[in-house]
């Protein structure tokens, strides 16, 4: 049995609500609004430039703008589990990234105090707000991750601490893997590999190889412990001797993916690249209903929350990773759950394949179509060569005048660098309108445009994204 469900049956439900249990960048632009839709491309019922549209509506309906964190529900009369508001931290990440703009950092600085503010400032030794290993480790890889984005030393100096606090508590010397809980009841996929995931942004970041082993040795464990290691299924939990079992859970393979794959960027060994697109598959083939839609996860309760998880690792997968083999799945389950949104309040559900509920629904429910639709993949220009300076936002496929570009971040005669996703093009133009000089980008990096024939360094003022 999932943990979750264990926890749920500790306590009372609330009254028809839910139950409870208890890369990388460098710079910023201050931009305008979303940017204009361009082009529609071969998409059903939704446009990249929705993403902007379904995390202002998820926002509006689920942001408790007085704590900084997110509400439990649409009714605003509780702020959701501990866990969950690392994950829409998460997600305030992901839409910054994407758009660049100073408003999303804001939302990142916010969440940060909101944290700060009702968590103790982060006292891990607090055992009334912290309870448990695995919601610990969630915020631990959120302050990393936003340490990597902003470079704010408090982020570092509050995630090592928490990973510090979570290894010395929950690792097991004898037996190997981590424990879930304070009582070492069991060892759980959701501690085991987010601590993978930590240990490899702590690494990133310092440099001090004792997190690289410690992200070596839980992944060896949890690998032959939580997982089929011939169909890819990651198990839910392991418990004493027992085989492994509980349900297969999307977010407890997103996380074995984003382990997997953070060692294989480390190391360049295929092995990892293989045990990611194994869990992957599984999810995919084995998850999904004919259509390939995924799981309906969480009625009434955090699960809900699964998918966004999924969400940022099967992405990173895809977009950094190259393995863009899985991306018109995620797009058949964008537009189908995009399609079935509340068009009144552009809220979407847990359910892709049913139309989104038109009255109270949980933020848990409504959060992880949105994450998918942050992290839909496109092409970023980089002020100075070697991707340094300010970046832009994420540009999807389309045609782009100046003033078209000039909303992504994107300056006349700025550019020097650029990354392209997987199996796109881009055409660079010298001068406006498509005209003057031409030169072509493939797919991956460009590191540096003075290399370019003719050089193209800080002369680029159209493109086209294909």
């Amino acid at each position: 049995m999932m943990k979750r469900t264990i926890i749920l049956t500790l306590g009372a439900c609330l009254a028809m609500l839910s139950c409870t249990k208890r890369d990388e960048t460098k710079g910023a632009m201050s931009l305008g609004s979303a940017p204009p839709i361009n082009s529609k491309q071969a998409f059903n019922s939704w446009d990249p430039v929705d993403a902007t549209t379904a995390y202002t509506a998820f926002n509006n309906a689920c942001y408790n703008p007085t704590t900084k964190l997110y509400y439990s529900t649409t009714l605003k009369d509780a702020d959701a589990a501990i866990w969950t508001n690392a994950i829409f931290w998460d997600m305030a990440m992901d839409n910054y990234l994407r758009t660049r703009t100073s408003a999303a950092l804001t939302r990142v600085t916010d969440m940060y105090t909101g944290g700060f503010n009702k968590y103790d400032s982060y006292n891990w030794n607090n055992t009334t707000v912290w309870f448990i290993y695995d919601d610990m480790m969630w915020w631990v890889m959120a302050l990393a991750r936003a340490n990597q984005i902003t470079g704010n030393a408090a982020y570092l100096t509050n995630a090592e601490a928490g990973f510090d606090h979570v290894w010395a508590g929950s690792y097991d010397p004898t037996g190997g893997g981590m424990f879930w809980d304070f009582n070492h009841t069991g060892k759980n996929s959701c501690i085991n590999f987010p601590t993978v995931i930590a240990a490899m942004r702590l690494y990133t970041i310092t440099g001090n190889t004792a997190y690289l082993t410690k992200a070596q040795t839980i992944y060896t464990w949890a690998k032959a412990n939580l997982t089929n290691t011939s169909t890819g299924e990651v198990y839910d939990n392991k418990i004493g001797t027992n085989p492994p079992g509980g349900q297969a859970y999307t977010y407890n393979a997103g996380t074995a993916i984003g382990a997997a794959y953070a060692l294989y960027k480390q190391s360049g060994n295929s092995a990892y690249l293989s045990d990611a697109q194994r869990y992957a598959d599984y999810v995919k083939n084995n998850l999904c209903d004919v259509n390939g839609i995924l799981p309906a996860e969480g009625d009434f309760n955090e699960q809900g929350t699964m998918k966004a998880i999924f969400a940022d690792y099967i992405m990173q997968l895809i977009n950094d990773g190259g393995q863009t083999q899985y991306l018109s799945w995620i797009q058949t389950n964008i537009d189908t759950g995009w399609a079935n949104r509340d068009p009144s309040r552009n809220l979407t559900y847990r359910n892709y394949a049913v139309a989104c509920p038109t009255g109270y629904i949980q933020t848990y429910e409504a959060c992880s179509l949105v994450a998918f639709m942050q992290l839909y993949p496109g092409v970023t220009f980089y002020q100075d060569t070697m991707f340094g300076g300010t970046v832009t936002g994420i540009i999807p496929k389309g045609t782009y005048t100046l003033s078209q570009l000039t909303p992504y971040g994107f300056v006349n005669d700025w550019a020097s660098s650029a990354k392209v996703p997987a199996g796109w093009t881009v055409t660079m133009y010298k001068d406006d309108n498509f005209t003057g000089q031409v030169w072509t980008l493939p797919s991956g990096e460009t590191p540096h445009f003075p290399n370019l024939t003719p050089n193209a360094n800080d002369v680029v003022t159209s493109v086209k994204i294909q």
